[in-house]
C-alpha cells in the first residue's frame, strides 16, 4: 500500500491551503517577511511534493519595506474556479499591542505559474482571509475579525462578505457568521459545501500547543452555524507523546474518487518544546460520518505520521533535486528567498562573478 509520510512539507511551510485542479494538487503556504511571497508546492499523488513557484514576485504585489519581523504574508488561500486561480493573502504591517495592521488582497492567474495579476485590495478588518466559490456563481470572502476594543478577546468572530469579480471589490453587508467555540482565538476560516450544508472549518486555541481545527455547519451560508459536538476534529493538545504537535489551521481537498484529505499546520519539537524547523505542513485522510460530520479516518482527532495515500493515484515522484547550489544560472533558484525586498543587481548579482552569490536565504 502506498502511504504518505508526514510532514509532507518540511521546514518553514505554515498555514497550508490546498487546491486540486484536475489531476494536480497545489498547496500555498505563508512566507511572512520573506520575498517572493507565497510558496506554492505541487503534487500528483499527495505523497511527493515539489516547490513549483511563488505567486507574489513583484514589489507592486507585495511591498514589505519596513514590515515587522513575522509580519508580511499570513495564511494565503489558494482556490480555482472556471479557468482562473485565485489567491487571497494578508500583508501584516504592524502587530503592536492591541492593534494589528492587516491588509487583505486578491490576485488571479490563468496558470498556476503565473503571471499573477496586480492585487485587488479587499479589506483590513482582520487576517486569514479565504475565498469560497458557491455553486450559484457567487463568491464569498471570509476572514477573522480583529477587534482592538475588546479586552482579552481580540478574536471577535468570522466575517462573511460577497466578492464581485466584475466590480473587483467586496459588495453588500459584512456579517459576523460565527463567534467561535470555547477554545477561542478563532481564525483561519475556510468554507466548503456538501450535501446541502455549508461547512465552516476554523483554527482555534492559538498557534502553540493548544492549537486545533474545529468545524461548524449551516443550511445557509449566513448561518446560524451548528457546532460539531465532537470538536475539535483535529488537535495534538495534551498529547505530548505525539510526534506531530501544534496541529491545526487546516484546509480540505476532495480527490477525483471522492476521498477527502485535510492538510494542516504542525510542529515537531526537538527539545523543551522548541520546533527548530518551524511550523510545517502535514496531511490526514478523512471520512464523513453517517450524520454528516467530518472525521479523521480510523477515528480520534490526533494527527498521524503515516497516512494512507489515495488508492487510485499511482506514485509520481519528482526528479531528485541537488542539496547544493553552485550559482551557475542567471536567476536565483526557486528555493531561495530574500528578506522583505526582491533581489536587485545593486546588491545581488549572479553574472558579475559566476558561481558566487550573497544576501539570500535557502528555504529547503
Amino acid at each position: 500500500m502506498n502511504r504518505i509520510v508526514n510532514p509532507i512539507l518540511r521546514g518553514f511551510n505554515p498555514d497550508p491551503s490546498i487546491c486540486r485542479v484536475g489531476d494536480d494538487y497545489y498547496i500555498a503556504t505563508s512566507t511572512f517577511e520573506w520575498f517572493p511571497g507565497v510558496q506554492i508546492h505541487h503534487s500528483k499523488d499527495l505523497v511527493h511534493w515539489k516547490l513549483l513557484t511563488h505567486a507574489l514576485t513583484r514589489k507592486s504585489q507585495l511591498n514589505m519595506e519596513g514590515n515587522i519581523d513575522s509580519g508580511g504574508v499570513w495564511a494565503p488561500c489558494l482556490s480555482y474556479d472556471n479557468g482562473t486561480f485565485y489567491l487571497i493573502y494578508t500583508d501584516v504591517k504592524s502587530r503592536i499591542g492591541a492593534f494589528k495592521d492587516t491588509h487583505n488582497y486578491l490576485v488571479t492567474a490563468d496558470d498556476i505559474t503565473g503571471p499573477w495579476s496586480e492585487p485587488v485590495y479587499l479589506n483590513s478588518s482582520g487576517f486569514d482571509p479565504s475565498l469560497f466559490h458557491d455553486g450559484d456563481g457567487r463568491k464569498w470572502l471570509v476572514n477573522m475579525l480583529w477587534d482592538h476594543r475588546k479586552g482579552n478577546n481580540k478574536f471577535a468572530g468570522i466575517v462573511l462578505q460577497q466578492y464581485s469579480a466584475e466590480e473587483r471589490k467586496l459588495v453588500g453587508p459584512a456579517t459576523n457568521i460565527f463567534r467561535g467555540t470555547e477554545l477561542k482565538l478563532t481564525e483561519g476560516p475556510h468554507l466548503y459545501k456538501r450535501n446541502g450544508y455549508y461547512y465552516l472549518l476554523t483554527a482555534e486555541g492559538g498557534t502553540q500547543y493548544k492549537h486545533a481545527a474545529t468545524m461548524a455547519r449551516s443550511r445557509t451560508i449566513e448561518g446560524p452555524y451548528e457546532v460539531d459536538p465532537f470538536n475539535p476534529i483535529l488537535s495534538s493538545a495534551d498529547e505530548p507523546e505525539l510526534e506531530l504537535q501544534k496541529a491545526g489551521h487546516a484546509s480540505l481537498v476532495q480527490t477525483p474518487s471522492d476521498a477527502w484529505y485535510m492538510v494542516h499546520l504542525c510542529g515537531r519539537p526537538v527539545k523543551e518544546q522548541y520546533c527548530n524547523l518551524g511550523r510545517e505542513t502535514a496531511i490526514q485522510l478523512c471520512e464523513w460520518s453517517d450524520d454528516g460530520w467530518l472525521r479523521l479516518a480510523g477515528g480520534g482527532r490526533t494527527p498521524g505520521v503515516h497516512v494512507e495515500a489515495p488508492g487510485d493515484l499511482a506514485p509520481q515522484p519528482f526528479p531528485h533535486e541537488p542539496a547544493t547550489d553552485d550559482f551557475d544560472r542567471t536567476q536565483l533558484d526557486v528555493n531561495w528567498s530574500t528578506l522583505r525586498i526582491p533581489p536587485d543587481p545593486s546588491w545581488l548579482t549572479l553574472t558579475e562573478r559566476p558561481g558566487f552569490c550573497a544576501c539570500a536565504a535557502w528555504n529547503r
